[in-house]
């Protein structure tokens, strides 16, 4: 059987532009695709940041940290009725510095510890905030530490305190992901332009 090389090639010249075209995205399209994936990004750093290993510890001026999550049963105030005080360490009581200073991680419900045991500041509010109030706010140097996006992702990555939230000690659950994971995440939103959800 003989086979038409012109045939073929007339084909070829045909089909393989075409085929071409049709796997190219257009810039529309393109803006599109990474619109979807910073959102899923945010979708994911909105699950930590809202998480109770997070979220209780980012509280209002009352400067009461809270109590919540699937461990907790019906959230309320910290159990001991602690306060962090003006300074969010709770330096006027000491109470925040004696209790957190060292891990108790064995203990169920014992108290955790980290390095340096303190409220969020109250500029860095997340405690019931919608997605969109804590991407904004998030994005807000005047309200998230005075950091780039770059500097919150860095944040996320290496601070003692913050690595808590995913090694609570026995008996808590721990925020979703990792740490990497999440500043991984905040980078490819911060990448993709940063939007927040309507």
């Amino acid at each position: 059987m003989k086979i038409n090389v012109f045939l073929l090639q007339t084909a070829a010249l045909i089909l393989i532009p075409a085929f071409y075209a049709a796997t190219q995205t257009n810039p529309e399209q393109q803006n599109a695709i990474s619109q979807s994936k910073a959102a899923d990004a945010w979708s994911k750093v909105y699950q930590v940041f809202s998480h109770p290993r997070c979220a209780n510890c980012h509280v209002p001026d009352d400067n009461l940290p809270r109590w919540s999550g699937p461990s907790y049963g019906e959230t309320s105030v910290h159990g001991m009725n602690i306060s962090g005080g003006q300074s969010r360490i709770g330096v006027e009581t000491v109470m925040c510095s004696t209790c957190h200073a060292q891990s108790n991680s064995d203990e169920p419900h014992g108290p955790p510890g980290a390095p340096v045991w303190m409220l969020a500041p109250v500029e860095m509010l997340w405690w019931q905030q919608s997605s969109k109030q804590i991407c904004e706010q998030i994005k807000d140097p005047a309200r998230n530490g005075g950091r780039t996006l770059e500097e919150v992702a860095h944040h996320i990555k290496e601070d003692e305190l913050v690595h808590w939230g995913w090694a609570p000690g026995k008996g808590r659950e721990p925020a979703p992901y990792s740490a990497k994971e999440t500043a991984d995440f905040v980078t490819l939103w911060a990448n993709a332009g940063a939007p927040c959800p309507e």
